[in-house]
């Protein structure tokens, strides 16, 4: 171990004297271009809520992203999420589950957004939700494919989690989502969303500094540093 590399936790820059005061910034992506898309009315549900809780919300329709790698990322749309990305502080995935699995489209959202745009990382630190809905029996797959995401995204993905099971019966015709434990249960992990967002925004730099990326760093530079000239 390099001792010179190795950072004690500054309690300074944990516990900032000064902090945004700005609405947390909120993004949602959801995994369905259905008319009636169910995870769609989640996200907006969620999205509400938020509000409630003065966040700041955006939210991301997918309709018209190209699929992964099959346009340059200067495509309107590509430009467009990765410009919310890096706008938000947090975001939510509502996904549907669809043969066990998260959808394509939700993926596709996930596979555009990169660990990094130069020298920014956009999703590094920032904090993350996830929410499934599924046409039978609740089942938790996609929450966990999404949580294995966000922690290889570098997000701060929150404990709680919501898992709508029969989807189809918990929304009325005009969208909005019938009173139900569902309902309470994504109340709870907006809450929690919103407390993580504010607790972590300001620090998110600092929280996720690693010592074998400033170990590499610091190789790199003095590799650079001690080119003889020829």
């Amino acid at each position: 171990m390099d001792d010179t590399l190795l950072h004690q936790p500054d309690a300074d820059t944990l516990f900032p004297a000064t902090r945004c005061t700005h609405p947390p910034r909120i993004l949602m992506l959801y995994g369905s271009l259905r008319e009636r898309s169910f995870s769609r009315l989640a996200a907006e549900e969620a999205a509400r809520i938020l509000e409630r809780l003065g966040a700041e919300v955006r939210s991301f329709d997918p309709r018209d992203l190209p699929l992964p790698d099959s346009v340059e990322a200067d495509h309107p749309k590509v430009a467009e999420l990765r410009d919310l990305v890096q706008w938000c502080e947090g975001m939510v995935w509502s996904s549907p589950e669809r043969h066990g699995a998260m959808t394509g489209i939700m993926k596709a959202q996930i596979d555009w957004i990169p660990l990094s745009l130069g020298s920014v990382r956009p999703t590094q630190g920032k904090t993350l939700a996830v929410m499934q809905v599924s046409g039978g029996s609740q089942s938790f797959n996609t929450v966990n494919q999404l949580r294995i995401l966000g922690r290889w995204m570098r997000l701060l993905t929150i404990p709680n989690q919501s898992s709508v099971a029969k989807a189809w019966n918990e929304f009325e015709e005009d969208g909005r989502m019938k009173p139900s434990p569902y309902y309470d249960r994504i109340v709870d992990v907006m809450e929690e969303l919103v407390k993580f967002t504010l607790l972590t925004r300001d620090i998110r730099e600092h929280l996720v500094d690693r010592y074998s990326e400033r170990k590499e760093s610091h190789a790199e530079l003095s590799a650079r540093v001690n080119l003889k000239t020829v």
